[in-house]
């Protein structure tokens, strides 16, 4: 590893040093690139020139100053400190800047009025020097400046966290950071930044202990509860007391006038570079994102790291797997050198680039760190919140981008086979605002994934705001929602089958979600998208599209008991059932032959279990699921084989009618209306199959399908690919005689 070298002990002239980190991509290969070159915010050399000697000037200026000076009247300073600020706004500030500012600012020799105007300029152009910030805390720790510009400089410093080049040094004093906690005012900032240090080391019993004290002190404050939480999860031993299980937002927004004026500094010095320029954390990849979760996106490496990543390559081969000292993640490249270091590596500090790297994904997946987790929930939450382009006013520009990271979410969720619980409480905060419209397809990707809760819960953020805008948006938006939610079900599903014993009622995972619970939450889920079906189809007149959406969904309800071994089997509602029996698509018909096929598969098998005394299961199916399936099998046979559904439908919303009615709808063959010859969905198979059965006869006489011919017929319907009527036909139907079609019996379950 290379030693760094310090800011103060070894200063550079200053626009050399801009050249260096200007584009780090240009040490990578070895080369260099100008400044005025990779960064053109002016047209004029001379200019940018000019300014870049005035810079020089001003923080020449300010590391000269020894004693206490006025702004008032002195026209050197109020000189210098705007043009401090004006480039620090234009352009953002280079490294060597900041030690300067930061130590003028938190010595005292200023007043208050001119430290928050230097505080509030210290916007970084690419990356802040450790050193830098560890100076500025021993002027903290010797209190020479104000409480109020204390304050302001811990606020920037959470801001600008993500852009420190190191973290060692700054883990070092995280004893020093805690002894802050017993000024009130202070408290919560103090908090905020302990939480992004700490590691497992740094909890320890009498640390825990003062946290606890302080609790007892200022009451249930949200920023000690984070802490704590954060001290739970490396050490349960040690924190005993019962904390909030969900994640929440633990900390007041803290950045304050800086993340504005960085994203425009980001914006402008992309936009008007002719080279695509890492000035923020990045690789040496061009990039053409803008906003904050896409400079997050990709590993952040130190820049002493990226200028001798080359030169020593060899040297890294051999001293990479030392165990004394981490593995830097910039450097992970293949899967053998995770598995190699996997017990080294240390996430970097911008969680976000997380997301876009499949090695640091395989490594949370094996190796299951709650801190990581919490700190990815953390960021992600924070993002979320405040990028919302529906949320929070000017963010509109930025859909496509929005779209772009929530796509980059939903990714990382498929990868992992798990959802984020800052994504949940984003959506269950965001949907009541939602038009519907607006990344559409990437907010229904993430709802599949959202994890299991209660139902009044789900219930009130999720189905009331999608019942909302499904009634009243068109029918493309109805199948999107559809689809949504049947991924939803088959992600609760799997995550059963991974984590939940069937047999047992006593599993639990971080949302005190039992069998038992996942059983109701599953049935309000069907029984919602049951009504939410129901009332679609008479809205848009049964069409195909729709039904085929529908249809998948019970594909996947009708297998839950022997394919997910989930105890819990739920028909459909008549509302969805007797549409597709008697719909026109032979598509539409032949699926729901096939579900009915398995509803009855799964329910022999639920059967069978419950007799057997060797598998006595706490869960049994009710009576009227057995019931409901009879009802419906027998409607089904009556139309498509014994042509008796009008007179033996037993369901309140069945077919069941009276002679007498049916006389007077003038149809004269009512009672073989619906079956496999002359149902709407079969009639263009019956005429093809005549045309080939009796090529010379011109007349389509249905009525020639019969004995043989009937038997013929049946092969040809199931050479189509009318494979869900075959298996239904041949469990569903007992037929007396191969001679005669007339007759068949009900198999009751």
């Amino acid at each position: 590893m290379h030693r760094r070298h310090s800011s103060k002990t070894q200063k550079q002239p200053l626009q050399v040093n801009c050249k260096n980190q200007t584009n780090l991509s240009a040490w990578q290969k070895g080369g260099r690139i100008d400044l005025k070159q990779s960064v053109q915010d002016h047209p004029s050399p001379n200019e940018n020139d000019s300014k870049q000697g005035s810079l020089e000037q001003a923080l020449s200026y300010f590391e000269k100053i020894q004693d206490r000076v006025s702004l008032k009247k002195n026209s050197v300073l109020q000189k210098h400190l705007t043009t401090v600020e004006s480039i620090a706004l234009e352009r953002g500030l280079p490294p060597e800047g900041f030690d300067v500012l930061l130590n003028v600012a938190l010595s005292g020799k200023l007043a208050d009025t001119v430290n928050t105007r230097l505080l509030k300029s210290l916007i970084p152009a690419s990356v802040i020097p450790e050193n830098s910030v560890v100076s500025s805390v021993s002027w903290l720790c010797v209190s020479k400046c104000s409480g109020n510009i204390q304050q302001l400089f811990l606020r920037w410093l959470i801001t600008v966290f993500d852009f420190i080049d190191h973290k060692e040094q700054l883990h070092a004093l995280y004893g020093i950071f805690f002894s802050f906690l017993q000024d009130e005012k202070l408290c919560p900032y103090v908090c905020h930044v302990l939480y992004l240090l700490t590691r497992k080391e740094n909890v320890k019993p009498f640390r825990v202990r003062r946290l606890l004290d302080l609790q007892a002190k200022m009451g249930m404050q949200s920023h000690l509860q984070a802490l704590l939480s954060l001290y739970k999860l490396f050490c349960p031993e040690l924190v005993t007391i019962t904390l909030p299980g969900k994640m929440k937002t633990y900390f007041k927004n803290s950045e304050g006038p800086w993340k504005a004026a960085i994203n425009t500094v980001r914006r402008r010095n992309q936009e008007n570079s002719v080279v695509s320029q890492p000035m923020f954390l990045g690789t040496a990849q061009p990039q053409s994102r803008k906003r904050k979760w896409n400079t997050q996106l990709i590993i952040p490496a130190s820049s002493t790291n990226k200028i001798h990543l080359e030169e020593d390559r060899e040297k890294n081969h051999v001293d990479l797997y030392s165990t004394n000292e981490s593995f830097p993640v910039e450097q992970l490249q293949t899967f053998s050198h995770l598995l190699e270091n996997i017990h080294r590596l240390e996430f970097p500090s911008q969680m976000g680039s997380v997301l876009t790297n499949p090695l640091l994904l395989h490594y949370m997946n094996c190796v299951k760190d709650e801190s990581i987790y919490l700190r990815l929930h953390y960021w992600m939450g924070q993002t979320l919140q405040e990028e919302c382009i529906w949320c929070v006013a000017d963010n509109n520009k930025y859909e496509e981008e929005f779209k772009d990271f929530l796509e980059t979410i939903y990714k990382t969720e498929c990868f992992l086979q798990e959802g984020f619980s800052s994504c949940e409480e984003f959506l269950y905060k965001s949907l009541l605002l939602w038009d519907g419209f607006c990344c559409r397809s990437q907010i229904l990707r993430l709802v599949s994934w959202i994890p299991l809760s209660s139902f009044p819960e789900m219930k009130s953020h999720l189905y009331d705001p999608l019942a909302q805008l499904f009634f009243t948006s068109s029918l493309y938006f109805k199948c999107s929602v559809l689809e949504s939610l049947k991924e939803l079900l088959q992600n609760w599903l799997n995550w059963h089958m991974v984590h939940l014993d069937p047999e047992s009622d006593s599993e639990v995972h971080s949302l005190n979600t039992t069998l038992s619970g996942l059983v109701n939450t599953v049935a309000e889920l069907i029984h919602f998208v049951g009504w939410l079906s129901t009332v679609a189809l008479r809205l848009e007149n049964n069409p195909t599209f729709l039904l085929y959406f529908i249809l998948d969904f019970y594909e996947t309800v009708c297998d839950m008991y022997l394919r997910y071994n989930l105890p819990l089997l739920i028909m459909p509602p008549a509302g969805v059932f007797y549409p597709v029996l008697l719909s026109m698509d032979s598509v539409s018909l032949n699926q729901l032959c096939y579900i009915m096929y398995r509803y009855r598969t799964n329910l022999v098998a639920a059967k069978e279990n419950e007799l057997n005394k060797k598998k006595i299961r706490q869960f049994k199916f009710s009576s009227q699921t057995y019931q409901e399936y009879n009802q419906y099998i027998t409607a089904m046979v009556g139309c498509l084989w014994t042509s008796s559904a009008f007179q033996k439908d037993t369901h309140p919303q069945g077919l069941r009618m009276d002679d007498e009615l049916l006389k007077k709808t003038a149809v004269q063959e009512y009672k073989t209306s619906f079956n496999i010859v002359y149902h709407p969905a079969m009639m263009g198979y019956a005429v093809l199959f005549l045309q080939q059965a009796w090529p010379d006869d011109t007349t389509f006489n249905f009525s020639l399908i019969k004995g043989k011919k009937w038997n013929s017929y049946l092969e040809y319907l199931y050479a189509q690919g009318l494979k869900g009527l075959k298996v239904f036909i041949e469990s569903s139907i007992n037929r007396v005689s191969q001679a005669s079609h007339s007759k068949a019996q009900n198999v009751q379950v």
